[in-house]
């Protein structure tokens, strides 16, 4: 059993970058007003959680202190909280997810497993909430050169595994723990590719799947035109629509995606196709 949404289907978490600098959608909800009306409409397009972010993790991206991220998150998520919208908050940092979950955050989803903010686990013990443990080998600017694997498969299955031990001997209750692939973090797209192909053997694990593709570079590069160029981000909705819809039928918990409609569209073909309820 698990303490995140259970809709009886893969669930649908929207993103809402509060960032100026994230891939796909930098600046465009970096205003409170602009970001809290998103978030709404998110919740009302049949998302199961809105995951608020107020610093970039697109490869490349330089940090932001801890205040900055949280006069950014805060101010969104307690309003969005305050309209029953279900928040999580993507962050790696303890302070900026105490500081969420006091705003009325009901998840921390930590891009780095624990491994950014020792702090992290603390604070997700005492809270009680939910925490994703994403796969996770160093911040933005150098994942890149961290992308080797003799077995990509095994060796995210075996550090996803470090870290749940890590966040049970500190405290956080098993039901409380979920995983996430981190596709495109540390990997290239053979890398990605493996890891969904495999996805049963995260599922296995026990513990809720969530697997975030929206608009990643690794499907732009799949769609490439015929001179090479990468499809833009906002032309690479279909294939992530089409990839939650596999990751639904593997067992997924949850997708991150940016449009809410589409994958819900998807995972409800997938709950058709599998027979689930």
């Amino acid at each position: 059993m698990t303490l995140l949404p259970s809709p009886g289907r893969c669930a649908v978490v929207g993103v809402l970058n509060v960032t100026p600098d994230s891939f796909s959608d930098g600046g465009r909800y970096l205003h409170v007003d602009d970001a809290i009306e998103h978030g709404v409409r998110i919740w009302r397009g049949g998302a199961d959680l809105v995951d608020v972010g107020g610093e970039s993790t697109r490869p490349g991206a330089l940090r932001v202190d801890a205040p900055t991220e949280i006069a950014r998150v805060v101010p969104v998520i307690r309003e969005l909280a305050a309209a029953g919208v279900r928040v999580s908050v993507d962050t790696t940092r303890a302070l900026v997810a105490e500081a969420a979950v006091a705003a009325g955050a009901v998840v921390i989803n930590d891009v780095s497993g624990g491994l950014a903010d020792p702090d992290m686990a603390r604070v997700a013990a005492e809270t009680g909430v939910p925490w994703i443990l994403m796969h996770w080998r160093g911040h933005s600017r150098d994942m890149d050169a961290l992308a080797e694997y003799t077995d990509v498969v095994a060796e995210v299955r075996a550090e996803l595994l470090a870290r749940v031990d890590a966040a049970l001997t500190a405290g956080v209750a098993e039901q409380a723990i979920a995983i996430d692939p981190g596709i495109g973090f540390a990997k290239n797209s053979d890398h990605n590719w493996a890891l969904l192909r495999e996805l049963p053997a995260l599922v296995d694990l026990g513990f809720p799947v969530l697997v975030g593709v929206s608009r990643k570079r690794f499907l732009g590069k799949l769609l490439a035109d015929a001179e090479g160029a990468l499809r833009p981000p906002r032309g690479r909705e279909d294939a992530t629509a089409a990839v939650s819809a596999l990751v639904a039928s593997a067992g997924a918990w949850g997708v991150r995606v940016h449009d809410v409609r589409r994958s819900l569209d998807a995972v409800a073909v997938a709950a058709a196709m599998t027979g689930d309820r």
